[in-house]
């Protein structure tokens, strides 16, 4: 287990460690699910948190895998395998990934070297007023002037040649 702290927040995975390879279960050639997440304490003031995570190594630009918003400010973790479905309990949204698709869409990218997958984690003293399905540029929009504070944490996938 590995964490990067950014801005406050201590963002981790026991799945996998900052800059190495992102286990199989988590990608598009595995049973594509979300990773389990966990993160520290935000600062006073946190009304939701917001969730983005993206390949800034995809051919055309920067790759979006997953927009998840409006998670309780309470929540300090992401089990594995969130529903793909655009509300969850507690409030929480997700948005509309870079396959078109609700949810967690995990790495599939081209054969080559490998690409990073960061997971942004935003604390913010707002809750987010865009609806579920809403895309990344969305979320950050609606983020502006809200960011307390932020984690980050980043895997590497590849497929061989």
């Amino acid at each position: 287990m590995s964490s990067s702290r950014t801005f406050g927040l201590d963002l981790q995975s026991p799945a996998f460690t900052v800059g190495f390879p992102i286990p199989r279960d988590y990608t598009g050639d595995g049973s594509n699910v979300s990773p389990p997440l966990s993160w520290t304490n935000p600062p006073e003031g946190t009304k939701s948190f917001a969730l983005i995570c993206e390949d800034p190594d995809a051919p055309r630009g920067t790759f979006i895998h997953w927009v998840l918003f409006n998670l309780p400010p309470d929540a300090r973790e992401l089990l594995p395998n969130i529903p793909a479905v655009p509300d969850l309990p507690g409030g929480a949204r997700q948005g509309t990934n870079d396959f078109g698709r609700i949810g967690y869409g995990g790495p599939a990218p081209p054969p080559g070297e490998p690409h990073r997958y960061f997971f942004k984690l935003y604390a913010l003293n707002t809750r987010l007023g865009v609806p579920s399905g809403a895309s990344r540029a969305e979320v950050i929009d609606a983020m502006r002037d809200h960011h307390l504070a932020e984690g980050r944490l980043f895997g590497i996938y590849g497929r061989s040649k």
